[in-house]
């Protein structure tokens, strides 16, 4: 008997050499250490050996168990060592989808690099906004006849923050001018993009939700030219050299005086389309000097401080700059018009 001890210790040690993965162990493991294994058939047949060897026989039976496990159970945390970094190159690979930027976040990045490059400092500013930002301080008071037109989609304010003025979703990013000139003083060089809201019907060039750019400057000796400058050097830039830009007056109550600004279509070239309605013209932004009731609404002395301001619709220039002529497609969220853009 004690000979099949030696022979079951020398077999395990075999059989564990050749041992190559975790499930060629755990069937060793299995195979004398299970209910049914080896080791356990021993154990069954100690009441059959004669009394004087059987406690030296279970001794060494017991030894060869504790060692047969150990050693097992060295081996097993060696194989989990190796399965934690173990990468089967012969698998198949994960078929990853890639996403790619929104043609909107394209053109914001490419208006915002543009003014940065003319001395332009970017700046964020609250969605949720009141009357008085996007409102009063823009000199457009309660009864003056442009608030049918922007209007918004009015909140709840149920901590009364703003028990005089009702909050509201901002209808122009024209409340970061306000906001930025409150808190600084000039010579100021800001623009703020973001999304406004306009309680306008949804069709293929107008939206309830969209972005805008507003941009402002404000230093001593400002005038108009310093507007016509910096607005035809972004035009070139974002739509080639070979367009024209045009500056019609107009009228903004923020802005005196205020004018809207043309380019040459970029469909026909100027010489008349669909497109631009057989004009030739695009209208693209509009723009003006500050109103001297703006600057004084925020403390600054328009004996002292001239400004201009600009505000641009991104859909607009997105849907000239890549041919899409239907505002919706920007937000069906259609990955078929979406992964054309890089």
């Amino acid at each position: 008997m004690f000979q099949e001890l030696d022979k079951l210790e020398k077999d395990f040690y075999q059989e564990l050499e050749n041992t190559k993965t975790a499930l060629e162990l755990s069937d060793i493991k299995t195979k004398y250490l299970g209910r049914k294994g080896l080791v356990a058939d021993f154990l069954k047949q100690i009441p059959s050996i004669a009394a004087d060897k059987r406690r030296d026989f279970g001794s060494r039976l017991n030894n060869i168990k504790k060692s047969i496990a150990d050693i097992i159970d060295e081996k097993e945390k060696k194989f989990s060592k190796i399965s934690e970094h173990f990468f089967d190159i012969s698998l198949p690979g994960s078929n990853y989808k890639v996403g790619t930027r929104h043609p909107i976040t394209i053109t914001i990045e490419r208006i915002n690099d543009i003014f940065i490059g003319l001395g332009f400092k970017i700046i964020e500013s609250p969605e949720i906004e009141n009357e008085y930002y996007n409102f009063q301080a823009l000199n457009i008071p309660l009864e003056h006849p442009s608030r049918d037109v922007f209007d918004t989609f009015y909140l709840e304010d149920p901590l009364k923050k703003d028990p005089k003025y009702k909050r509201l979703l901002r209808s122009q990013t024209s409340t970061a001018q306000i906001r930025a000139m409150e808190k600084q003083k000039p010579p100021l060089q800001i623009l703020a993009p973001g999304k406004v809201y306009r309680p306008d019907a949804t069709d293929a060039s107008h939206s309830f939700m969209f972005h805008q750019v507003e941009g402002f400057m404000v230093d001593k000796g400002i005038n108009f030219s310093h507007l016509k400058g910096v607005l035809s050097k972004f035009l070139v830039e974002m739509f080639g050299n070979k367009i024209k830009t045009r500056f019609r007056p107009h009228y903004f109550p923020f802005t005196e005086p205020s004018a809207e600004v043309d380019i040459s279509c970029i469909i026909c070239k100027g010489a008349g389309c669909s497109v631009c309605g057989q004009k030739g013209w695009l209208e693209i932004l509009g723009s003006g000097m500050i109103n001297p009731k703006v600057l004084k609404e925020v403390g600054y002395d328009s004996g002292k401080w001239q400004g201009f301001a600009f505000g641009m619709g991104v859909e607009r220039i997105a849907m000239l700059r890549y041919g899409i002529n239907d505002i919706r497609l920007f937000f069906d969220n259609d990955v078929r018009m979406l992964n054309q853009f890089k």
